[in-house]
Formats: C-alpha cells, sequence, structure tokens
C-alpha cells in the first residue's frame, strides 16, 4: 500500500509562489505517473498536473499551463508542484495521486493511491 503525504499548502497572497511537496512510502511500480488533483466544497476533484517519476513526460490542465511545474526526486521519493502567481481561485485542497501504470491519467477514478490533500488559500 503507497502512501502519500502532502504538504506545503498555506494562507498566501495573490501574486506569490508556493511549492507543494508529495513524499510517497514507496515507488514500486517503475516508471509509473503521478498526479495533481484539487477540489474545492461542492465540487468534483479537478485535475492539475502529471508526470512520470523519470520527468520524461508531464501534463497539465490547459487552466494552469505556464504558472504550474510538476517535477519529481526520486532519491527522495517526492513529487512537487511549483505554483507561481497565484490567483484567488486556486484556493483549493490540492491532492497528490499515484497510479499504478504509466498513463498520464487526468481522471481522478484512474488513479490508485491518494494523499490526504493539503489546503492552499489565496487571498486578494
Amino acid at each position: 500500500q503507497v502512501q502519500l503525504v502532502e504538504s506545503g499548502g498555506g494562507l498566501v497572497q495573490a501574486g506569490d509562489s508556493l511549492r507543494l511537496s508529495c513524499a510517497a512510502s514507496e515507488r514500486t511500480f517503475g516508471d509509473n505517473a503521478m498526479g495533481w488533483f484539487r477540489q474545492v466544497p461542492g465540487k468534483e476533484h479537478e485535475f492539475v498536473a502529471a508526470i512520470r517519476w523519470s520527468g520524461s513526460s508531464t501534463a497539465y490542465a490547459e487552466s494552469v499551463k505556464g504558472r504550474f511545474t510538476v517535477s519529481t526526486d526520486i532519491a527522495k521519493n517526492t513529487v512537487y508542484l511549483e505554483i507561481n502567481s497565484l490567483k484567488p481561485e486556486d484556493t483549493a485542497t490540492y491532492y497528490c495521486t499515484a497510479s499504478r501504470r504509466t498513463t498520464l491519467a487526468t481522471a481522478w477514478a484512474d488513479y490508485n493511491y491518494w494523499g490526504q490533500g493539503t489546503q492552499v488559500t489565496v487571498s486578494s
């Protein structure tokens, strides 16, 4: 069972930058895909970004391209999500996910493991 622990969220001002981290307890599926999603109350989980552990392939939601950067540190079993030029509409709980496959899926249900989330609140 893979455990995912997110960190790095908090209360920030519009225009600030933030780096979220996701520490995985293990990496047993080779170059599998890791994803980031976000959710606001009353809405579905929204795909944000995905990456293979090797970093050889990434995918982003159109709404975050150019501001969000996903990366990995294999030595630390950690995935990062760098968010620049934060906007109030980025306010959400951000979740890290892990897949057993290499496909950069964009649907929440296509992942096999999910973290507990970290809250990001952006004030205007």
